[in-house]
């Protein structure tokens, strides 16, 4: 992809380290042992790094009825604010993490000081009264609302695993971009070749964004840039349907079908519609999509990122 580091934030926990409340971890299989040999980590805990020792009295959010616009951070049982402690760690810590680069994080769900969302959060009578994020992790998104985030629970999910291992490496790509200087030619390279992935999520938003390269000189390289990384990674977020995706494999068919013996031709329509009636994983119109690609040495799709998201190894799209 890229020579620059796949930097990715974590919940320290993931990795395996004893530092929650309990004086436990919540390793995760997946982070630790598939995808940790291709990033490297920047292991966090916010409280842990606040002072708070471990273990340490369990905490939860907590929103006072004179502080109607505040949470705060208060251990459940002797009602001891760390508020203060752990926002000034916060501080500090995204401040540090500016310089670091990081193109993903993946957050403790649940968690008070990590949690993305559907963290609870209660009345001073210790009734939940609605559900929110975790204080630092609400602050690492206002800080960084490009960088792609996700929690280990919902990684178990193959879809939405894909999706967010798709997006660390799309934003890496975007920020070697900005590294290398953007220019005209370097933007509208680097839409063309993330095309028919964009396709496959968003085809308004890549009609939006191909507007945009078009318009570059209408922009300074900053703002062109600024608007173009906002949209593109939005457009990411949106979910890659069995439809879109179809959608994409017959247009990448159609730089090459006139080449195909008609038992090739309709060998591969067949392929991808086993996919489409979810007979078969997207993986395998993909391979031989790829095979022809190489075949008859069709540039233009070969340098498509869509083809290649991510390592192989990962194996996600054996799942999707």
């Amino acid at each position: 992809m890229t020579t620059v580091p796949l930097r990715l934030g974590i919940s320290r926990c993931l990795l395996g380290d004893p530092v929650r409340y309990d004086g436990g971890h919540k390793k995760d299989p997946f982070l630790t042992e598939v995808l940790g040999p291709y990033v490297e980590w920047v292991p966090i805990c916010p409280e842990v790094e606040a002072g708070l020792g471990t273990p340490r009295e369990a905490m939860r959010l907590v929103r006072r009825s004179h502080q109607a616009q505040q949470v705060r951070l208060v251990t459940i049982t002797s009602g001891v604010d760390h508020t203060r402690a752990l926002m000034t760690t916060t501080a500090r810590r995204l401040e540090a993490l500016e310089d670091l680069d990081l193109s993903g994080y993946v957050f403790k769900k649940n968690s008070p000081s990590c949690g993305l969302e559907r963290v609870r959060v209660y009345n001073e009578e210790g009734t939940p009264i609605h559900s929110g994020a975790g204080l630092f992790a609400q602050a690492f998104r206002a800080k960084f609302p490009l960088i792609p985030v996700e929690e280990e629970g919902r990684l178990c999910d193959p879809g939405i695993r894909e999706n967010f291992i798709e997006r660390v490496f799309c934003y890496q790509r975007y920020r070697q971009l900005l590294r290398t200087g953007v220019t005209r030619q370097g933007m509208v390279r680097f839409h063309t070749i993330h095309k028919y992935l964009l396709l496959a999520h968003s085809p308004q938003d890549y009609e939006k964004l191909g507007r945009l390269v078009a318009q570059a000189h209408r922009y300074g390289t900053r703002e062109l840039a600024a608007k173009y990384g906002s949209l593109f990674m939005k457009a990411l977020t949106i979910k890659a349907t069995v439809r879109k995706h179809v959608n994409v494999l017959h247009h990448i068919v159609g730089h090459f079908k006139d080449r195909l013996r008609a038992e090739e031709k309709s060998e591969l329509l067949s392929v991808i519609g086993d996919y489409q009636r979810g007979l078969t994983p997207l993986i395998v119109p993909l391979t031989l999509i790829k095979h022809y690609v190489q075949r008859f040495d069709v540039e233009y799709v070969r340098d498509q990122i869509y083809l290649n998201p991510h390592p192989k190894e990962l194996m996600l799209r054996n799942h999707v």
